[in-house]
Formats: C-alpha cells, structure tokens, sequence
C-alpha cells in the first residue's frame, strides 16, 4: 500500500502499518500528535517531512530515504531495528537511542545526545553536529564521517574509523577495542580510560591527549600542539612529528623526532622513549 501526498498531525497517524510505503507526506500541523509509525514494520519513507515527536518507537524493518526530521522531531528513532537511513536530515534531540541493525548514508545529523546504547551502525558519508555522540554504544563503524561536538565516544566498544575528521573534546573516554585509520582528530583530553584503541595514520591535535589509558597504539601518527601527553597511560607509539610535551607515561615505548619537555616527576622506567632526533626547533 502506498501513502502519498497526505498531512498527518493527528496522534498515532500510521501506528502500527505493516508493509507500506509513505511518499511525498508531511507530518506537523496543529493537533501535534506523536508516535505516528510506532510499531510498524517493513516500511518504506521517502521524501517527506516530520515535525512531531517520536515517529519512529519500535519499529522493525525500516527504510528513510531523502527526508526531514526537524529540531522538533524530538526522539525519532527509539527501540528500533533493521534501519536504513539514506540522504536525510536527523535534526532533533536525541534522535536514535536503544537500536540496533543501522546503516546511515549521506545524512546530516544535528542532534545532541545522538546514539546512545546503540549497537550494530554504520555511518558512511555523514556529518554530525552532537553532544554525547553515540555514548554506550558497540560494534560501530565510520568511514567519511565529519563531526564538531563534545564528549563523543564515550564509554563505546568494538568500533573502526576510516577516514574521518573529528573536532571534538574529550572523544573517546572509557572506550575498548576501537581502531582509527586515516583520519584527524581534533580535542582537548583525548581518550583518557581508553583500553586498545589503536590509532593508524592518524592526525592528532590538542592539550593532554591520551591519559589513563591502557593497551594504547599509535602507529606512524602526527601529534601536532599536543602537550602533557601520555600520563599514567600503557602505550606503544610510534610518532613521526615532535611533541610539545610529554609526561609521566606509565610503561612502553614511545618513539618520536623528540619532546620539548619531558617532564618525570614520578617513577616510569617501564617505559621506553626514543628521541630520534634530539633537536628542539
């Protein structure tokens, strides 16, 4: 069955539809119902617009394709699996939380608090305007993916990054077994309590990256006004710029043209650092 060309506001429009296609219709208008796909299945949605809350809560098997979700489209995607999310604009709070089975494409995502507790994404091709991105959530992956927030990654697990440009502080907090290839990553106090997050060819910028962090990789990476890095933390880096400063790395080895400063107030002998070039431009 194909819906088309029809404006919803009432509540529960479309609740529980099974094996149908909207195409071309707007939800919004002065009743401000909510929930207007709750509990649907098997649905396809094309070019349409919505501007209520909660349109998408426990559904199975669902296709979004060049839409709208406004600033008003609080909560879009809860408690759903089986989502394909192509060429879209994600643009209210909080828009998907508890799914599972997602593949975003093209869209553009301005949401805080975006992905929480999801497990099984793929972003390709995406932006992201986020605070709290995709916190608690496991088995991601991103490739193409730009995003400007705070406090992203955190607490994640089971994640691969390819090609990525990040401009957020304090990424990657608590998280276990993510890879990063290619990519630049731009933030204050990277990935303090990080556990195996390896990063590879990667672009590193900003003050006190890495601390408290156990089984950490770097491999042929750039660290660039990054200073006080590495305290307290297990780490195997092999670096290919100089470091501002460096301090108090726990155990290692640590590779680099050389630190500016290299600041031991405490006992580290269980890491190794290798100043390749002793030279302070």
């Amino acid at each position: 069955m194909v819906v088309e060309n029809k404006t919803f506001d009432e509540e529960r429009a479309l609740y529980g539809s099974s094996c149908i296609t909207v195409r071309n219709c707007r939800f919004d208008g002065p009743q401000d119902g909510e929930s207007a796909l709750k509990e649907s299945k098997e649905i396809t949605v094309e070019n349409s617009f919505f501007n209520l809350r909660y349109p998408f809560w426990h559904d199975d098997y669902l296709s979004i394709k060049n839409c709208e979700l406004t600033e008003l489209c609080r909560a879009a995607l809860w408690y759903t699996g089986h989502a394909d999310i192509s060429g879209t604009a994600l643009h209210g709070i909080k828009a998907l939380r508890e799914c599972h089975d997602i593949r975003i494409t093209d869209c553009s995502i301005k949401s805080p608090e975006f992905g929480w507790s999801v497990n099984n994404a793929m972003f390709v091709n995406s932006s992201a305007e986020s605070e709290y991105f995709m916190m608690r959530s496991s088995n991601l992956s991103f490739e193409n993916f730009r995003l400007n927030g705070k406090y992203s990654f955190q607490y994640v697990e089971n994640m691969e990054m390819k090609n990525c440009n990040l401009n957020t502080k304090d990424a990657f907090w608590h998280s276990k077994n993510v890879t990063v290839r290619d990519s630049v990553i731009n933030g204050e106090y990277l990935a303090w309590y990080s556990d195996h997050l390896t990063l590879i060819n990667c672009t590193i910028t900003g003050t006190q990256p890495f601390c408290y962090c156990t089984n950490l990789t770097l491999i042929n990476c750039k660290m660039i006004n990054t200073d006080l890095a590495f305290e307290k933390s297990e780490v195997q880096a092999e670096i290919t710029t100089p470091v501002d400063s460096i301090k108090n790395p726990h155990r290692g080895k640590i590779t680099l043209p050389h630190t500016k400063e290299l600041i031991i107030t405490e006992d580290c002998s269980k890491c190794e650092i290798i100043q390749t070039d002793k030279k302070i431009s």
